[in-house]
């Protein structure tokens, strides 16, 4: 059987060779309506683009690198995947390094990336991210940081406003009549979570709410440390009637602890968490949380280092900052 060839795929499409080689390159605007036919052309006839030929001609591998800090966490898993999906359709490959929170493998993670020769890398990091940051900037290769906040001269930057969503969760709360607020934090040295603590702290200074230093307590980010900081904060005196968790796997953590103090959510504490992991709405009472936008996350960051990738894109580093949302659901109520 003879190998089906670009120009096979000009003829079935009725177009010429150079539009072909733009719809697969992604490097021209081609009308939608013929790109469609191109796309079916391809499929129907089998053809496949040597994207690694191509690829060691110019140098490139069309691969990208994404460093997560902890791949079991739901929320890094959604966002790992969007950044799969966005990657793939524009022709590239995506190598996945999980740090598991500790630097010493991230940084293991990036030297391995860098042999691999990636054009490009997303990074969310586990701290210490500096240093990691410009072995990057001395290899050339361009790094996109996603979910942390880093100087604009080390990387392009995707975030959330981390401070104003610790802020609405917090107020949202105080709205529903609770005054005894406590916060299960995450670690001191990651940008997004102490951002949201000062959101926690300026939604309470606004309504001149007290806020006792045993109500504020560190977790991990995962779900056992947000049981063990409930368990915590259940021997306080008084005990909290609501807690601002700063992520979901820590909150459903809280929940297990809640009730098994033979507590009720949210008669006896309510609950808000933060991310929108698709769990939140599967468990009993569904959470009530701050929804990251992951998709625009994704999208941004993705963007951003294909456009720097492809050359179409030469000014200086962006900072792009998303906004989030409450989403209310059931474990949330007013203070009885």
């Amino acid at each position: 059987m003879n190998r089906i060839t670009i120009k096979d795929v000009a003829l079935a499409a009725s177009v010429s060779i150079s539009t072909v080689s733009h719809v697969v390159n992604n490097t021209r605007f081609v009308d939608p309506a013929t790109r469609e036919r191109v796309l079916h052309s391809m499929d129907e006839l089998g053809y496949h683009p040597n994207y690694l030929a191509r690829s060691l001609r110019k140098g490139v591998s069309k691969t990208i690198g994404l460093i997560v800090p902890d791949a079991a966490n739901l929320f890094f898993a959604e966002i790992a995947r969007k950044i799969e999906d966005y990657g793939y359709k524009q022709g590239y490959s995506v190598i996945l390094g999980n740090s598991d929170n500790d630097p010493e493998k991230q940084t293991n993670y990036i030297n391995t990336l860098l042999a691999k020769r990636v054009d490009g890398v997303i990074f969310i990091s586990s701290g210490g991210e500096v240093n990691d940051l410009m072995r990057f900037s001395e290899s050339q290769v361009p790094v996109v940081v996603a979910d942390r906040d880093v100087p604009l001269e080390l990387a392009d930057v995707v975030m959330l406003d981390n401070e104003q969503a610790g802020y609405d969760a917090t107020r949202h709360l105080i709205e529903l009549g609770h005054k005894r607020i406590a916060c299960i934090t995450g670690p001191h040295d990651l940008s997004p979570s102490m951002q949201r603590v000062e959101g926690y702290y300026r939604a309470m200074a606004e309504f001149r709410l007290p806020i006792d230093p045993q109500y504020i307590t560190a977790g991990d980010f995962r779900f056992l440390g947000g049981e063990q900081a409930m368990e915590r904060l259940l021997t306080c005196t008084p005990r909290p009637d609501a807690v601002f968790v700063l992520n979901d796997m820590m909150a459903i953590g809280a929940m297990t602890a809640i009730r098994r103090a033979g507590l009720s959510i949210p008669a006896d504490i309510s609950i808000v968490g933060f991310d929108d992991i698709e769990l939140a709405s599967a468990v009993t009472p569904s959470l009530t949380t701050i929804a990251q936008p992951i998709a625009e996350i994704a999208r941004h960051a993705t963007d951003l280092l294909i456009q720097r990738l492809g050359g179409s894109r030469k000014d200086e580093n962006q900072r792009v900052i998303l906004q989030a949302s409450l989403i209310k659901r059931e474990s949330t109520g007013r203070k009885q």
